[in-house]
């Protein structure tokens, strides 16, 4: 059993998209094309993401009041390379660095407008 999935749907973006995220998160991808489009596909990696195009009519991915956090989801060096590889074309909204609190998180938003929260806890940092 998984748990929860994110389900990002994208406007003719998601072929682009899907190579994106099996870059930046390892695990390479499956898709079905309908027309051109991506019907299903899926990032089967560290990160499980599925991703399509939206149909006719349909909206594309948009969250606002929230984001995707991978919080010690992996080594604190496995985190400050997606970190780096989310932001290249990108925003950084909030750099990858120690909180007040001791732990150490960011925000990005990436290329294709989805927003994540990645950081761990305690204060170790990886090494450059």
């Amino acid at each position: 059993m998984t748990g929860v999935v994110p389900y990002l749907l994208f406007d003719g973006e998601a072929r682009t998209a899907l190579a994106f995220y099996a870059e930046v998160f390892g695990g390479g991808h499956w898709s079905s094309d309908a027309e051109g489009r991506i019907g299903h596909g899926e990032v089967r990696g560290p990160v499980r993401l599925f991703v399509a195009d939206s149909e006719p009519g349909q909206a594309a991915w948009r969250l606002e009041g929230g984001f995707l956090a991978l919080l010690d989801a992996a080594e604190p060096e496995v985190l400050a390379h997606w970190f780096a590889a989310l932001a290249e074309g990108g925003v950084v909204l909030a750099p990858l660095e120690p909180q007040p609190w001791g732990d150490h998180e960011g925000r990005v938003t990436d290329r294709f407008g989805v927003t994540w929260l990645i950081g761990w806890e305690g204060s170790s940092a990886p090494e450059r």
